[in-house]
């Protein structure tokens, strides 16, 4: 097939709040001329698809229609009414718990004598103590990823929300800290009456002893103080900026939940407050928790034996890249690891801490014969990790490489006998990303460094598209991937693989659309002005695909998207910040019909994204010849793609083959 040196970018749907090139001669000067339209003549013989359709040619997209609250219903069920319905689910079966527990306990003939010492503090605080053991049976589940893996091929992800098992962990995990809360206050009351009713205390102070005592010096008391303290330091380092900040601590503190868990069983085995009449305490007094934990327990127990057994496989790394921005590449060769496009890892460096297992995202596509994540040195672990694996970050700006990045290590037969730290990984484990293949027609949405987890995918759609593993066919017909940036100097690194996809798409499957949402300088306008003028690629990116100043009109993108694809599921994937996050999820709402185009959504990259350390990179498609192809006219065609892709990275990063080599262990 002829290669396509027009070959543009689509959807210049800009809202216009930041100027484009009004000054460019070939521009119509007319006020009344949308902003989309206002471009140079050569830009716009670059613009292609659902852009040079809406631009050139249809004219205005129809109005959007307003719904009628049965229309708004079934639109809303469409992309996530089985979803909210699961945690309307979770609301109300708590509801029944507190409901039925304190009937139970306000109305049992069994414990008479409790609900006449302590009144109705008693059932508030079973009640609460009832809700606790159904909230411990849900904790664990959440965080058991082999699990929730499995579950997601399975029918129950269509109304389950697996992708928000971090989010339901939370839900938990505050439950916990209300009912523990409320469980506190009642028995801080019921220790008061204790102490009110001892014979032994006669005095003011004696009683404020027995009060003390009761807290401090007895099984329950003892026991449950320890637990809130667990529970404290648990949820202090797990807010969201502390959690961002000292990812380590977090890690670290997570961890008192097996102190949490222990004290827990032993709480309830004093029987502190007995019923009427035997038996007195529960299965035998050895308490009720271990059977409600039992339901998580054991599963999450299968999975951490499972994590020290894949961590023991044949793992090394292969090669290490220092690139611009502080960000480093690994690239890691695993036995027994099969990948899928947008999926994750947990890495840990023995060399820095055996117990530190961090979450990034993939970022090397399944075809290729290597696992690869790009990490942003920004943290405590991040920073050793880089000086473990010989990366220098800290050299002074005249002190840097001219090329401005290099090869730091490789485990191919080096000149300079270089070890390079041994890691584990477990995983890897699934994400919303994995869906793309289950649609025709995606939109792909990055805003900022969240770009990460589409190098992946990207990879993946270009290998799938061209063929180049017949045993892994695609439905997807076309691509639409759209970044959002607001300093594209900061994200320099992406460039060489939008300029591989761009230069090996020839037919126009995978479209390009990039917005610039700082305000540009005059200085600045005027260079790209002067520079864009009869140019086939932009001033900026250096792409075909030109640069769209401003935010895009999201009506119009999904607008453009139904027109152009009817009766058609469209998937939806965004990675970024969860303003706009929210945008695109009411646009997903607001387009979708149900007998016409449907838009499904879906937040990918949050487990790289939580700690806000790894979500960055340049990235290598291949640099080597993939084991995992086959066919003479196959490699012929990826030696083509490898050779545009690592010209590009040279371009943008000039990595140096001559520098420091190293070896793997």
């Amino acid at each position: 097939m002829p290669f396509n040196k027009r070959r543009q970018s689509s959807m210049d749907f800009s809202d216009g709040k930041i100027p484009s090139l009004e000054q460019h001669p070939d521009i119509v000067l007319n006020a009344n001329q949308p902003g989309h339209l206002q471009r140079n003549k050569t830009e716009r013989r670059r613009l292609q698809g659902l852009q040079r359709t809406n631009t050139t040619t249809s004219g205005p997209v129809a109005p959007y229609v307003p719904k009628t609250m049965m229309e708004k219903y079934n639109h809303w069920m469409i992309n996530e009414g089985g979803r909210r319905m699961f945690f309307f689910i979770f609301l109300f079966l708590h509801c029944l718990v507190i409901a039925f527990g304190f009937m139970n306990y306000q109305l049992k003939d069994n414990s008479v004598t409790a609900r006449a010492t302590f009144g109705i503090t008693f059932p508030i605080a079973r009640t609460a103590a009832l809700v606790l053991h159904v909230d411990v049976a849900l904790i664990l589940l959440p965080v058991c990823r082999n699990f929730i893996s499995i579950l997601r091929k399975t029918p129950l992800n269509s109304f389950i929300p697996f992708d928000k098992n971090i989010t339901f962990h939370k839900a938990v995990a505050w439950s916990i800290v209300v009912f523990s809360f409320i469980h506190i206050a009642a028995h801080m009351v019921n220790f008061t009456e204790l102490a009110m009713v001892d014979p032994d205390a006669k005095t003011t102070g004696q009683k404020i002893v027995a009060f003390l005592a009761a807290n401090f010096a007895t099984g329950p008391g003892a026991t449950g103080w320890i637990m809130t303290a667990a529970l404290g330091v648990m949820v202090w380092y797990a807010m969201e900026k502390r959690r961002r900040a000292r990812f380590e601590w977090f890690w670290y503190s997570h961890h008192l939940f097996i102190v949490f868990f222990i004290n827990w069983q032993l709480h309830g085995m004093f029987c502190m407050i007995q019923p009427d009449r035997p038996p007195y305490c529960s299965f035998n007094t050895i308490g009720v928790f271990w059977r409600y934990w039992l339901v998580g327990g054991v599963i999450w127990i299968y999975e951490r034996i499972l994590r020290e057994v894949r961590s023991r496989h044949r793992t090394y790394i292969s090669k290490v890249i220092q690139h611009p921005s502080n960000v480093m590449e690994i690239q890691i060769k695993k036995e027994k690891t099969t990948t899928q496009a947008g999926q994750y890892i947990f890495l840990c460096c023995p060399e820095i801490s055996y117990f530190q297992w961090h979450p990034f995202t993939l970022t090397s596509a399944p075809e290729e014969d290597y696992i690869s994540v790009h990490i942003r040195v920004a943290g405590d672990f991040t920073s050793e990790f880089a000086k473990a694996v010989g990366c220098d970050f800290d050299r002074k700006k005249g002190e840097k490489d001219e090329a401005g990045g290099k090869i730091v290590g490789t485990a191919a037969n080096p000149p300079i006998n270089r070890v390079l730290p041994r890691v584990m990984v477990d995983g890897p484990f699934g994400s919303a990303s994995e869906d793309f293949l289950n649609y025709e027609t995606v939109l792909l949405v990055g805003a900022g460094i969240g770009v990460t987890p589409f190098a992946s995918i990207l990879k993946s759609i270009w290998y799938r598209m061209n063929n180049f593993n017949s045993s892994k066919p695609t439905r997807l017909s076309k691509v639409y991937f759209t970044w959002v940036i607001r300093d594209f100097g900061s994200a320099e690194w992406f460039h060489s693989l939008l300029h591989a996809i761009e230069e090996q798409d020839t037919q126009n499957r995978i479209e390009i659309n990039i917005y610039l949402t700082a305000k540009i300088k005059d200085g600045d306008m005027h260079n790209i002005i002067v520079q864009d003028v009869g140019a086939e690629k932009d001033a900026i990116t250096n792409l075909r695909a030109p640069t769209h100043f401003g935010r895009p009109n999201w009506d119009r993108v999904f607008s453009s998207i139904a027109e152009k694809h009817p009766e058609t599921d469209v998937g939806v994937f965004f990675c970024g910040p969860a303003v706009l996050s929210k945008q695109l999820h009411v646009q997903c709402n607001k387009w979708s019909s149900p007998k016409g185009t449907k838009f499904f959504f879906g937040k990918v990259g949050r487990h790289a994204r939580e700690r806000g350390e790894v979500t960055a990179g340049m990235f290598t498609l291949a640099c080597g010849r993939s084991t995992k192809l086959e066919g003479s006219e196959l490699e012929a065609r990826l030696g083509i793609f490898r050779e545009v892709h690592w010209n590009a990275a040279r371009r943008n990063v000039n990595v140096m083959e001559n520098e420091c080599i190293g070896k793997a262990v």
